[in-house]
C-alpha cells in the first residue's frame, strides 16, 4: 500500500530537503496553503488538502484538515478490521506520517507592535489537532515536529524502508510535549490578559538551553531550562564568547549575580560566591566600580562570579584577569579587553543586555517536595518606599546615599542578613544566619576598623536592641531597616543612645 506524509509547516526551515527525500522512497504528499506553495515551487508534486477532503479551504484557512477524511485516516487502526472496513467503506485512504508545526504565537505576541486579535489569530486549532491525532495512533503513524529531526529520520527511513516502533513512540512523545508547551504558553498569555493572578492550574514551559554535566553535586544530574519570554537580562539569555560550558553552580551565582546589577543605573560591579554578593561596587567608571567590589572582600571574590552593568574595558580586564575568576558577566567587552581576558582558558565570558526598560515581573516558581511555591519577583526599589526618620538625628546626604546603597544589595543576600557600606562599596556582608545580631557580627568583624563611620542595612526588623548595640561598638553612623517589631522602640531607644541616625522603610526584603 503506498503510503502518505501530510505537511503543513508554519517554519519551513530544511522542509524541502525533507519532503524530497520521502518523494524519493515512494510517498505521496498531501499539504496545504503556503507549504503546498513551497514544495510545487520546489518541483515535488502535492496533492492538495481539499483533494482529500473534497470540501475548500474557508474562514482564511481556519477550516481546512478538521475534516474525517484526514483524521480518519490519522486514527484508524491498522489492526483492528471494524476500523479499515469504516475507511473503506466511507473512502478514507490511510495516512502515515505527519509533518507539521504551528502558527508562531509565540513570535506574535514577542512583537510589542501585535495586539490582542494578532495573537488570537495565531493561536492554531488545526495543527495540534493533526499531531494529537497522529501521535495517538503512534503505532501506525509516525508524527514528526521538530526540524531537527528530519536528517536521522531521512537516514532510517532510507535504510530501512520504515520507522521502528521505538523511533514511532520517542517522536509521540515529543509531538505531545510540543503541543503541551504551546498550549501553556497560550494559557499563560490570557491568563495575564484577563488579571487571573491565582489559577486553578498553573501551566509553565520551558525549551532545555543545555545538558549540564552534573548538579549541585557531581552525583546529581542537571539541566539548564529557559523560559520563553524570559527576562533579557539573564543567564538563560546570555551570549558565551569564551570559556568552557557552564555548570549548574555557576548559573546560579551567575544569575545571583546579575540580580543585585539590575537594580543599579549607576556603573556598578557586583561579585558573588555559592549565591550571596560578596562585594559590591558603585563608581563613576566600571573600573572604579570593579576596584571597590574587588577591595570589598578580595578573599572571597577569588574564583567567584563578576558582573558588570557596564561594558568592560581593557583597564579593567586587566584587573580581572589578575586573580581566578569563573565567570565576567557584562552588556560588552572591547577587544582589548577580551585579548587580555581570552589569555585565561578557564575563565568564562559572557554577555547579556543590560539596557532593558518596562520589563513585566517576573514569577518565581520553586520546587518543594510534592509541589511549588509561586511568586513575583522582589522589584522594590528604594524609590518605592516611603523612609521615615525614627531617630532624633537625620542621616546626612552622604550617609542616605550609602544606606541607599547597602539597602539595595541586602535584598540579594540570604536571610538573616546585614550589609554594611562605606564609599559607594560594600565592607561587610552577614548572611544566611539563625539570628540577626550573629549575622551583624559577621559583617562587622570582616569590616574591621572600616566600620567605622559606615552605615548598616538590615533585611528585616531587629527584635532585639543587641544589633544597634554591637554596631554602635564597632562605629557604624547610619542604620536602615523595615521596623515593624513590637520592640522597635528598645532599638530606636539604643540608637539615640549612640547617636545613631535610623531609618524605617516599612518593607523587610526576606530571601530564602
Amino acid at each position: 500500500m503506498k503510503k502518505r506524509a501530510l505537511v503543513s509547516v508554519s517554519d519551513k526551515t530544511g522542509i524541502i530537503p525533507f519532503v524530497q527525500k520521502l518523494e524519493a522512497l515512494g510517498v505521496e504528499i498531501i499539504s496545504t496553503g503556503g507549504t503546498k506553495n513551497a514544495l510545487a515551487e520546489a518541483g515535488v508534486k502535492v496533492i492538495g488538502i481539499e483533494e482529500v477532503t473534497q470540501f475548500p479551504e474557508m474562514m482564511d484557512g481556519r477550516v481546512k484538515t478538521l475534516h474525517p477524511n484526514i483524521h480518519g485516516g490519522l486514527l484508524a487502526r491498522r489492526d483492528l478490521e471494524s476500523h479499515m472496513e469504516a475507511a473503506k467503506e466511507h473512502g478514507i485512504e490511510m495516512i502515515d506520517y505527519v509533518i507539521v508545526n504551528l502558527y508562531p504565537f509565540q513570535q506574535t505576541i514577542e512583537n510589542p507592535e501585535s495586539t490582542f486579535a494578532d495573537a488570537i489569530e495565531n493561536i492554531d486549532i488545526g495543527g495540534p489537532s493533526m499531531i494529537r491525532s497522529a501521535a495517538k495512533n503512534h503505532a501506525s503513524v509516525a508524527i514528526i515536529v521538530d526540524a531537527a529531526d528530519y536528517d536521522v529520520l531521512a537516514e532510517e527511513l532510507a535504510a530501512n524502508g520504515e520507522l521502528s516502533e521505538d523511533t514511532k513512540r520517542k517522536l509521540a512523545a515529543k509531538a505531545f510535549r510540543h503541543t503541551a508547551a504551546y498550549d501553556a504558553l497560550i494559557a499563560e498569555y490570557l491568563t495575564k490578559q484577563v488579571g487571573e493572578e491565582t489559577p486553578e492550574k498553573l501551566t509553565v514551559t520551558y525549551n532545555l538551553k543545555q545538558t549540564l554535566r552534573y548538579g549541585e553535586n557531581p552525583h546529581q544530574k542537571a539541566s539548564f531550562y529557559e523560559k520563553p519570554l524570559g527576562n533579557p537580562t539573564s543567564v538563560a539569555r546570555a551570549t558565551q564568547l569564551h570559556g568552557k560550558e557552564l555548570s549548574y553552580n555557576n548559573i546560579n551565582d551567575a544569575d545571583a549575580a546579575l540580580a543585585v546589577i539590575r537594580d543599579f543605573v549607576e556603573p556598578a560591579v557586583c561579585a558573588v560566591k555559592h549565591m550571596n554578593p560578596c562585594g559590591v561596587g558603585v563608581g563613576e567608571t566600571v573600573y572604579d566600580a570593579y576596584m571597590k567590589a574587588f577591595e570589598a572582600d578580595p578573599v572571597s571574590i577569588f574564583g567567584g562570579i563578576v558582573a558588570s552593568n557596564r561594558t568592560v574595558d581593557a583597564a579593567t580586564a586587566e584587573k580581572m584577569s589578575g586573580i581566578f575568576l569563573e565567570i565576567v558577566i557584562a552588556p560588552s567587552f572591547t577587544e582589548e579587553a577580551l585579548e587580555i581576558l581570552t589569555q585565561k582558558k578557564n575563565i568564562r565570558l559572557l554577555t547579556v543586555e543590560m539596557d532593558v526598560t518596562g520589563q513585566p515581573v517576573e514569577q518565581y516558581v520553586k520546587s518543594v517536595a510534592g509541589g511549588a511555591l509561586l511568586q513575583d519577583e522582589d522589584t522594590l526599589s528604594f524609590e518605592d518606599v516611603e523612609i521615615k526618620v525614627a531617630t532624633k538625628r537625620e542621616p546626612t546626604e552622604d550617609e542616605l546615599k550609602q544606606l541607599k546603597m547597602a539597602w539595595k544589595v541586602v535584598k540579594h543576600v540570604k536571610s538573616n542578613a546585614i550589609v554594611l557600606g562605606k564609599a559607594d562599596q560594600t565592607i561587610g556582608i552577614g548572611a544566611g544566619q539563625m539570628n540577626r545580631v550573629g549575622a551583624a557580627k559577621i559583617a562587622l568583624e570582616q569590616a574591621g576598623d572600616q566600620a567605622v563611620g559606615a552605615v548598616l542595612a538590615s533585611d528585616a526588623f531587629f527584635p532585639m536592641n543587641d544589633t544597634v548595640e554591637a554596631a554602635a561598638k564597632a562605629g557604624i553612623t547610619a542604620i536602615i531597616q523595615p521596623g515593624g517589631s513590637v520592640k522597635d522602640q528598645d532599638s530606636i531607644d539604643k540608637a539615640d543612645e549612640y547617636g545613631i541616625a535610623m531609618v524605617f522603610t516599612g518593607v523587610r526584603h526576606f530571601k530564602h
